[in-house]
């Protein structure tokens, strides 16, 4: 079963500084029918402007995925970590018993980066942070394992996660297709992040989402395409 999501349909954060476009319920913008997807709880598209970001808050109980698009992101937390990210590097932070970050755009052109929250699968883990300097040629035509489960021996994604996920990216030039399979017990959450594409008879454009659910797709490139999908259990429909 494929679900189409327009970017256009999507919930809204404008304010000056920040402009976020909210696939889940988030901040300023609930819908009791869209809190998630399985254990993916949140997959804001955020643009930060120069000098601005988000300052020390706190998290708890839950694996955060910082993936950057375009321009630069900087990240500083109660763990000691600093560091800054380029485009299509990723970060990731285990909230766990609790810590305290702070993003920024300290670049000199707009960032635009996904912030993923994917729900663990247990509470109180120790906090943990890592980022992974992935080159952008390393996922030209193929998906490149960004993120998988700590119990998922099969996957040799850097990420490690509490979680019983896949996230994988990919670049297809345009002309060129890839497939992607979610297989029994299992969905998978697409996004677009730029370009036009077709995925089987459903036409995409940058920032849409596809819901797929024990499904194949092959996925086209009208013009070149940056896309990730994150591949998990699939939950049972009162579990939504």
């Amino acid at each position: 079963m494929l679900r189409y999501i327009d970017h256009k349909l999507m919930g809204r954060g404008q304010h000056g500084w920040l402009d976020s476009h909210f696939h889940f319920s988030f901040a300023e913008y609930f819908n009791p029918d869209n809190i998630n997807f399985g254990a993916l709880r949140v997959l804001n598209d955020d643009q930060v402007q120069i000098d601005e970001g988000f300052g020390t808050h706190p998290h708890k109980d839950m694996e955060i995925i910082s993936y950057v698009v375009d321009g630069e992101l900087t990240h500083k937390d109660s763990m000691g970590n600093e560091s800054t990210l380029s485009r299509g590097q990723v970060q990731y932070m285990s909230a766990g018993t609790g810590v305290l970050h702070s993003e920024y755009n300290h670049g000199d052109k707009l960032l635009r980066f996904l912030q993923i929250w994917i729900l663990p699968d247990g509470k109180n883990y120790k906090p943990n942070y890592g980022d992974y300097r992935f080159k952008l040629e390393d996922r030209r035509e193929k998906w490149l394992p960004i993120a998988t489960w700590y119990n998922n021996a099969e996957n040799d994604a850097p990420i490690k996660i509490h979680s019983d996920i896949n996230m994988y990216a990919s670049i297809v030039p345009a002309g060129k297709s890839i497939d992607f399979k979610a297989g029994v017990g299992r969905q998978a959450y697409l996004v677009l992040i730029e370009g036009e594409a077709t995925v089987n008879d459903i036409r995409m454009k940058m920032r849409d989402a596809l819901e797929i659910t024990e499904e194949a797709v092959q996925i086209t490139a009208g013009e070149e395409s940056h896309i990730i999908v994150i591949e998990m259990e699939k939950w049972k429909s009162e579990e939504r």
